[in-house]
């Protein structure tokens, strides 16, 4: 029995609301899985003017903001890329960056985000909080796990974020043996609730789920949902539940656990993971899959194996994309040019259609160059295989193409006399007489290049816009850091995925 010396002592840790001193970085769907308790400082302290600016660590313990998983001898990048600028600084700008870049600056920012750098100004872990929040937000749920627990989620705005990651991921019972194991992590009431039944105590559970009514820490939302998750029996003839337009993790895992499933469509990205389970319906798992190759969140290579699953059974939407990606992968399989050449355009547009060019190039770009093609077919064989990381050896085998010498010439980096804006655009980038504008040579010339590589991110996604100054600068920037390889396929992606291709 639960004495109120006992209750007082478990409010003393929950009390705080969960949102009180949360991370600025933190993203709207995190749940509310642990309490961050205010800060109460200490009275016999008076210091004679302000101390913001000293943090103190442990000595010899990691800075979160160096923190990482690709070291620079995989990367190719400066150790030093973050060091000369402000950590609250970059997190603005990598939170500030549009969701939608081209598929090159996807892969440079996925770089960015899991990179093993030194640590910015100020050690704040602003810029380890803007990674995580943004790989959450791209739906990269393994490459955040995975640099949480290479960080160590030991303090509460950390292991909230891996609690949630746990818990679309499956993983619930590995995160709440966690937190039974982390005496400085205090769980809301929900999340004890929840733990305790993974553990199989249901009285306690259901003894805690009191205790926080009591103490009027429990929603009269969150108590219909936790009574039901509590008793099946009692929601077999219960009114049933609302559904919730944006739940948290843990709200989305109880309502499945009811027999209740949320869609996923439109949450955010991170939650279309759980629906790559194998409990997800075919067509659950094939719109999951495609969310998050668009975001290159999963490997090009996953999409297939979701789309060969099966024979599709219906038509319409992601069904017909389906049926023209099997036709076609049966003909490459094949070797028949003449099959290749009816299956190649289809398939082109329906994966056109879905934003999923650089997975399909990907796949198939490189094996599609080598099949004799004509027309048609032959021009769309050779955009995926420049699209492709093939691309330098296809732009030699094609270098004799007249229809495409300016594509070529980009893919080789020394762009051909251009024959419209765009392309006048391009070879200015990729011109060393360029000049950069003031903001971006003040970053070049202050050791600011992590920032500038950020901002060149930022432009060219203007660039792709129809803003042929921004696209411009971009590149320039790129190949000025030594990432040209980055310059070339962003141009690449700009000619062939652009409005006018």
């Amino acid at each position: 029995m639960w004495t109120r010396l006992a209750i007082a002592a478990l409010a003393a840790g929950l009390c705080a609301p969960a949102h009180a001193n949360e991370p600025l970085s933190a993203i709207d769907w995190l749940s509310n899985s642990v309490a961050i308790p205010p800060v109460t400082p200490d009275a016999s302290i008076s210091p004679a003017g302000p101390i913001e600016d000293i943090s103190v660590a442990p000595l010899g313990a990691p800075q979160l903001d160096a923190v990482g998983l690709l070291p620079v001898s995989v990367t190719g990048l400066p150790a030093d890329l973050w060091q000369e600028s402000s950590g609250r600084e970059l997190s603005r700008q990598i939170g500030a960056l549009p969701p939608d870049l081209l598929p090159s600056m996807q892969r440079l920012l996925y770089t960015l985000l899991l990179a093993e750098l030194d640590a910015p100004i100020g050690d704040e872990n602003a810029l380890f909080l803007a990674r995580l929040d943004k790989l959450l937000a791209l739906g990269a749920l393994d490459q955040a796990q995975e640099l949480l627990e290479r960080a160590g989620p030991t303090n509460p705005a950390l292991f909230r974020r891996w609690f949630d990651v746990s818990l679309l991921t499956g993983q619930e019972d590995r995160a709440c043996a966690a937190m039974r194991a982390a005496p400085g992590i205090a769980p809301t009431f929900p999340a004890r609730i929840f733990c305790l039944a993974r553990g199989n105590d249901w009285n306690a559970a259901a003894l805690t789920l009191e205790t926080g009514n009591a103490l009027g820490f429990i929603t009269e939302a969150e108590d219909a949902l936790l009574i039901r998750f509590l008793d099946p029996e009692f929601a077999d003839f219960a009114e049933p539940l609302d559904v919730p337009h944006r739940p948290s993790p843990l709200v989305f895992r109880m309502y499945e656990a009811i027999g209740t499933p949320v869609a996923t469509g439109h949450l955010p990205l991170a939650y279309a993971q759980a629906d790559l389970r194998s409990i997800t319906g075919w067509r659950g798992q094939l719109e999951a899959a495609e969310r998050l190759a668009r975001s290159g969140a999963i490997a090009p290579n996953r999409l297939l194996g979701v789309y060969s699953a099966r024979l599709p059974s219906a038509s319409g939407g992601v069904f017909d994309r389906v049926e023209a990606l099997q036709a076609l992968d049966a003909a490459v399989l094949g070797g028949d040019a003449d099959m290749v050449a009816m299956a190649l355009p289809p398939a082109w547009a329906a994966m056109r259609e879905a934003g999923l060019e650089a997975a399909f190039a990907s796949i198939y770009g490189e094996r599609l160059a080598r099949i004799a093609l004509e027309g048609d077919a032959a021009t769309l064989a050779l955009w995926l295989g420049l699209l492709s990381p093939s691309y330098e050896t296809v732009a030699a085998a094609f270098e004799e193409n007249a229809s495409a010498r300016f594509l070529i010439s980009v893919a080789r980096g020394l762009p051909t006399e251009p024959d419209d804006a765009r392309e006048t655009a391009i070879t200015a980038g990729f011109a060393e007489t360029t000049e950069l504008d003031l903001q971006l040579k003040a970053m070049l010339d202050e050791g600011r290049l992590g920032e500038a590589i950020l901002q060149a991110i930022n432009r060219i996604a203007a660039g792709q816009d129809g803003d042929l100054a921004d696209l411009t600068q971009g590149l320039a920037v790129l190949r000025r850091v030594g990432l040209e390889e980055a310059a070339r396929r962003a141009a690449i992606e700009v000619l062939i995925l652009g409005p006018e291709a």
